[in-house]
């Protein structure tokens, strides 16, 4: 039987309005509110749950999430999936094959309806990155399209603004993201050495932003590699959209390094769930067990600025005590127990 361990769990505030500007025009028009993605949808029993699975095959440790997280909200809807094809280096560095396989047979067992692959490289040419990983003939077994956001047209995209943002002039989203039918993430567990400290689900959401728009010749990611509020813009990307799934697999990690080459350990660990507050927090907590950067080491787990600036930004749980792990086997509860204990220390 699937156990858990936790405090209570309180509700969150839902993300602050925010202002979505047509970067062709100068007038605001009414904000895309996603239809499926709003925080009035998701329950409150699944903010601050963690699945926990301890496995060292990728494929089996995903089923076992799936099973325990009970991912019905994604039963005959269409799925826009966001992977980490930053660059096309081995997992960690991107997203393992085996992960985006599993993860396209669960969505298909679910008879989700048609799911659209979508990323934005950052170290590489999307396109080229994809080709390299295998990406392409992968998902041609499955009804999945790939869409490089690189070669979106201006007119697809949305100027997000919110109020008290570190952005300059907020930044620019896919409209598809902000009309899913339901959002399913997939992530790794690793540091990032540009400034980031670490890279998990806060962290691939830029994936989500364009590099510049053609209109204005601003250069997004210069601004965000540049600011010293990178860790803060990185949560506050996170505003635009509330995923229904969110996978990590750490089954591997890069405790220094990182987001393309680091140090690797294995973890041996797959997470699962919707709040990204709580599964950076734990991914946090694993890189600490492991022994990571001081960047990553210092201070709360709480208090590294993705997570607290995501947690300002009514992202997730406010606090450790709030994270409920929910585990199937004694291995995995005892590996959480160990974990619960570096959150809240």
């Amino acid at each position: 039987m699937p156990t858990a361990t936790s405090m209570p769990m309180g509700r969150t505030s839902p993300p602050p309005n925010v202002m979505a500007v047509d970067p062709t025009i100068e007038a605001p028009v009414a904000t895309p509110e996603p239809t499926a993605t709003s925080p009035a949808e998701t329950s409150a029993s699944s903010l601050g749950q963690v699945v926990l699975v301890k496995e060292e095959d990728r494929a089996q440790g995903l089923a076992k999430a799936m099973v325990l997280l009970e991912a019905e909200s994604l039963l005959g809807r269409d799925v826009l999936l966001k992977p980490n094809f930053n660059s096309a280096d081995p997992s960690p560095g991107s997203t393992h094959p085996d992960i985006l396989y599993a993860l396209l047979k669960h969505l298909q067992a679910l008879d989700a309806g048609r799911i659209t692959l979508v990323d934005r490289s950052g170290m590489g040419n999307t396109r080229e990155v994809m080709e390299q990983i295998g990406v392409f003939e992968l998902i041609d077994a499955f009804d999945c399209s790939p869409v490089i956001l690189d070669d979106l047209p201006e007119d697809e995209w949305v100027i997000y603004r919110q109020p008290g943002q570190h952005w300059q002039d907020g930044f620019p989203v896919p409209r598809l993201l902000l009309d899913a039918d339901a959002i399913v993430q997939t992530c790794n567990l690793k540091t990032h050495r540009y400034g980031g400290h670490f890279t998990m689900s806060l962290k691939n959401s830029v994936g989500f932003v364009a590099k510049r728009m053609r209109s204005s010749g601003h250069d997004y990611m210069t601004e965000l590699h540049n600011s010293p509020y990178q860790r803060l813009m990185i949560a506050e990307i996170n505003a635009a959209y509330e995923p229904n799934l969110v996978v990590m697999d750490g089954i591997e990690a890069f405790v220094s390094g990182g987001p393309d080459k680091g140090q690797r350990v294995k973890p041996g660990v797959i997470l699962a769930g919707r709040d990204r507050v709580a599964i950076d927090a734990v991914g946090v907590a694993i890189l600490r067990m492991f022994g990571t950067t001081p960047e990553v080491s210092q201070g709360r787990v709480f208090e590294q600025e993705q997570i607290s600036q995501a947690v300002n930004l009514g992202l997730g749980v406010t606090e450790p005590e709030q994270i409920e792990f929910i585990t199937g086997d004694s291995k995995s509860q005892q590996f959480a127990e160990q974990l619960q204990e570096i959150l809240v220390s």
